[in-house]
Parts: C-alpha cells; sequence; structure tokens
C-alpha cells in the first residue's frame, strides 16, 4: 500500500470525526505527495514518498521558525501539522547508527584516521547510504566529530 493510499485513508477517517485541522494538514500533505507523482510521471517509490515527507516537515519547521514571536495562531498551526506529518515519516537513523554506517565506509576506503583532506572521498560514498534515512546536517557533525 502506497503512502498516498495511506494518508487518503487517514484523510477519510479525520472528516469522519469531524477533526478539520487534521483533515487539512493530510489534505496538504496529499497534495504534496500527488504532486511529485505527477512530476515523475510514475508511481513514488518508498524513498521518494519519505523525502516528500521529510521536505514537508522541514518546511513546516522552517514556518514555524521564522513566525514572528506575537502570531502564536501561526506557530500553533505549524506544531500541529508537524505532528501529522511526523505519524508518516520514517524514523531518523540515531548518532550511534551513523556512527556505524561511517566506520563501514572508513572501512571500505582503507582509511583508519580520517582527516579534513579524506572528508569529501568519505562524504561521497555515505551520504547515499543514508540518504532519506538521517539529517546531513547531523551526519556532517558525526563524521567531523570523528575526524582528527
Amino acid at each position: 500500500m502506497s503512502k498516498i493510499d495511506i494518508v487518503r485513508a487517514a484523510m477519510v477517517e479525520a472528516m469522519k470525526a469531524k477533526d478539520k485541522s487534521r483533515k487539512d494538514s493530510l489534505s496538504m500533505l496529499l497534495s504534496s505527495l500527488k504532486n511529485a507523482e505527477i512530476d515523475k510521471r510514475s508511481p513514488l517509490t518508498e524513498d521518494e514518498e519519505n523525502a516528500v515527507v521529510k521536505k514537508e516537515i522541514r518546511q513546516t519547521q522552517e514556518t514555524f521558525d521564522l513566525a514572528p514571536a506575537d502570531r502564536t495562531d501561526i506557530k500553533e498551526e505549524a506544531a500541529a501539522r508537524m505532528a501529522v506529518y511526523k505519524e508518516f515519516a520514517p524514523e531518523d537513523m540515531s548518532v550511534e547508527q551513523i556512527a556505524a554506517v561511517i566506520q563501514e565506509v572508513l572501512a571500505e576506503l582503507g582509511i583508519e584516521a580520517p582527516t579534513g583532506v579524506d572528508k569529501g572521498r568519505i562524504m561521497k560514498v555515505l551520504m547515499p547510504r543514508v540518504k532519506g534515512k538521517a539529517d546531513g546536517k547531523l551526519v556532517n557533525e558525526t563524521l567531523a566529530g570523528m575526524m582528527k
């Protein structure tokens, strides 16, 4: 069952429960998923669906962060929308899981003590493995912490 079908079913449930804010959030997510599918001109893979959900979460977080302090209505709406979106997002990798993947990459590349010079080579192999599963900023920080 695709994420579009899952979100559509959840939206129907929200309509039946007369939960307007949840229904509106699900409607926006469904629209984003459908637009991505239309742009691709074929059904989305699970990773692509997850990328769309994560993108919506990032955009909503940005709205929350950039809203003026006196606009609590915007902040509340964004927080409620993020809570709904996070139900459909995959779990992110923990710092320990990211470190384990980095160790695998270092072993493959034959690097025992990574330095700043090796960072580009490491990231080139590392990022495709964690794409959609971990935040790029967190991956970068974890790698930087392991360098000497």
